[in-house]
């Protein structure tokens, strides 16, 4: 009797290309250092292609997305929209992955532009003035709600301390989820073209999606978003799970627990908003309006009983888990590097 070996490097092969790992980890990296260094661009710490998406189709969009017009005519419209976005970033996706050839710079290169797609140290920053300012309770609130009223596009002047508290949690799980493992991992499937790709839907998503109270316009780019983020999302929901083990205070047993209940809709954070929740046994969501003035009645999210009342020390966790989260991140991409390399070899 014979037994047939898995030949784990063509499953490698067909899933994702090892050889990018390095590449995203030294992007991830950079994300981490230059957003904590320089902060946000213009107070919005998502990522650069992000930012793109805004500037090129946040005003044209505005004006498309008329509340009087039947949905079926607004999801037309950011169907168009998204068409244009998705063919404009796909093709600089492809010129990215030549630029990164032509002028290699020992791989630094390369490294830069998957980086465009990558949130990180910003966030820190943002969440961090915040956090300073709610506890020395300083006069500095407006510049420190300002970066994470741009990066939610929540407007904060329609919450209290506790409810701007709660945006800036929820803050730290989906920009974690949208901004670092979601690209990533389309990055390690597609290259440059696929991460351009999501990144760019995921933007008109966060641009115009609403958290899901969108009336038609941003219909289908959450649509599309929510296809490429499940699988994703899955893997931010465990590794926030795994962060919760070295997080001070935190319950791994009710963050395990929080996977198979009821909580935050995928367009309102998912698994990973819900297991911060059950985490640090608090509750998270509430209505709130958008920088448009739309009203966003977000679900409440956490354990029953648990506190409405966040503040700055369970933001402090937040921000620890969503560190720790990262850490875990490129444990596990060291680990599918090594184990990857040495099957292939």
């Amino acid at each position: 009797m014979t037994f047939n070996i898995p030949d784990f490097a063509g499953i490698h092969a067909l899933i994702f290309d090892v050889d990018r790992i390095p590449y995203l980890i030294i992007a991830i990296l950079l994300s981490m250092v230059v957003g904590m260094v320089t902060g946000p661009r213009d107070g919005n710490a998502n990522p650069m292609i992000w930012i793109w998406i805004d500037k090129i189709f946040g005003a044209l969009g505005d004006k498309l997305d008329r509340k009087e017009r039947k949905k079926a005519d607004l999801m037309f419209r950011g169907f168009i929209i998204m068409a244009v976005a998705v063919l404009l970033f796909g093709v600089l996706g492809e010129i990215c992955k030549m630029l990164a050839v032509e002028y290699a710079y020992y791989g630094l290169t390369h490294a830069v532009l998957v980086s465009l797609a990558l949130s990180g140290g910003g966030v820190w920053f943002v969440l961090l003035r915040l956090y300073f300012a709610l506890e020395k309770k300083e006069d500095i609130k407006k510049g420190a709600f300002y970066g994470i009223a741009r990066t939610s596009r929540i407007n904060l002047n329609s919450t209290d301390d506790y409810g701007i508290t709660r945006v800036g949690m929820t803050l730290a799980a989906r920009s974690f989820d949208k901004g670092v493992v979601a690209p990533s991992l389309w990055y390690l499937i597609g290259g440059f073209p696929a991460m351009f790709v999501y990144a760019a839907v995921a933007a008109l998503a966060w641009r115009f999606g609403k958290d899901g109270f969108t009336k038609g316009f941003g219909a289908v780019p959450l649509a599309i978003e929510k296809l490429l983020g499940i699988v994703p999302m899955m893997i931010t929901t465990l590794l926030f799970s795994a962060a919760s083990v070295i997080t001070p205070v935190a319950n791994i047993t009710k963050t395990v627990f929080s996977w198979v209940k009821s909580g935050a809709p995928y367009e309102q954070g998912g698994h990973p908003v819900t297991a911060l929740a059950w985490a640090l046994n608090i509750t998270l969501g509430g209505p709130a309006k958008d920088l448009n003035a739309s009203v966003i009645k977000s679900e409440w999210v956490g354990p029953k009983g648990a506190t409405a009342k966040v503040d700055h020390k369970h933001l402090k966790l937040g921000i620890y888990m969503n560190v720790m989260a990262h850490l875990l991140l490129i444990a596990a991409l060291l680990g599918a590097y090594l184990w990857g390399s040495a099957f292939s070899g």
